[in-house]
């Protein structure tokens, strides 16, 4: 099912915070090969929306004829400005037709404006957290990077986004698809940046990766990996089923046919070639293994 997303632009609001938003969705969606999500710009008139720094985006619809799952409010700057009857009531109105309610950067302070954040956890700028704590009681202020509370979601800026969007995949879609998200938005368009690591937030997983992916032409047995660590298998394979959700076999797995998928894509390679740069020894098993994992043959991957 794709998520739909309904995000709200004010003059003055961040490019940052915006992409850092949308590209991890756009991302999974590439690497997925599905529509996992989808999202629409809107204004409260429908007339364009001018960045900070002079990027106009033209919306899709106003305000009042944007329905989805989560509607996103980012003011960003001048959000002071916008706290005004007319915009509460926008937001208020508007919040009825979605499930859930994000407000990024400085989102927060109109979400709360409009009673939206009464007895939840949420964060804000941090430049602005002491202000908004004052202006709004009933809200748990806390200052965190992102906050997601129920169907309430909170972050505190640009970079911050970028976190929320990657929480969001790895709920939606397992921890394996979202650190593929930050590992394509870390690499694209770099040739040689293939040997990049994927990160994890376990120090060992980060440790297994690193070998996996430096073996992924000539893979190595997980017992040899756990050797090289001066670990035993079974710690490895119960440290990555907590962090990643899957085998460390999988892993490997993944791993090196998301290297193919990405010379299918990119490179004009033969699957042969594909196949040997990925630890196969034959196109035949690698293009088996694709299919098993992707759904379609690395030509047609290629061809679509």
């Amino acid at each position: 099912m794709t998520r739909r997303f309904t995000v709200l632009l004010f003059d003055g609001f961040s490019n940052h915070c915006l992409a850092n938003m949308v590209e991890p969705l756009r991302a999974a969606n590439t690497l997925s090969r599905q529509s996992l999500y989808d999202w629409q710009f809107c204004s409260l008139d429908g007339g364009p929306a001018r960045s900070s720094s002079g990027l106009q985006i033209t919306p899709d619809a106003t305000l009042g004829q944007g329905e989805g799952d989560v509607l996103v409010v980012m003011p960003s700057y001048g959000f002071l400005q916008l706290d005004v009857p007319e915009v509460t009531r926008a937001i208020k109105a508007a919040a009825r037709n979605h499930q859930k309610l994000a407000g990024l950067d400085t989102g927060s302070w109109l979400l709360a404006r409009a009673g939206l954040l009464d007895h939840c956890r949420a964060t804000i700028h941090w430049d602005e957290l002491s202000r908004f704590e004052e202006a709004f009681p009933a809200v748990d202020a806390v200052q965190e990077r992102f906050v997601i509370d129920g169907n309430r979601m909170t972050c505190s800026g640009a970079m911050a986004a970028f976190d929320l969007a990657d929480a969001l995949i790895r709920a939606d879609h397992g921890p394996l698809l979202s650190m593929e998200v930050a590992h394509l938005l870390m690499n694209r368009g770099v040739p040689q940046a293939y040997s990049l690591p994927m990160k994890s937030q376990d120090t060992l997983v980060n440790r297994v990766l690193r070998i996996m992916q430096d073996t992924i032409e000539a893979p190595i047995r997980i017992q040899d990996i756990a050797r090289q660590l001066g670990c035993s298998q079974k710690k490895i394979e119960t440290r990555v089923l907590a962090e990643l959700g899957t085998t460390p076999r999988a892993l490997y797995r993944r791993l090196r046919l998301n290297l193919a998928r990405k010379l299918a894509a990119e490179t004009e390679q033969s699957v042969a070639e594909i196949a040997s740069r990925c630890g196969y020894e034959n196109a035949s098993a690698m293009t088996r293994a694709f299919r098993a994992e992707f759904g379609q043959t690395p030509s047609a991957y290629r061809a679509g």
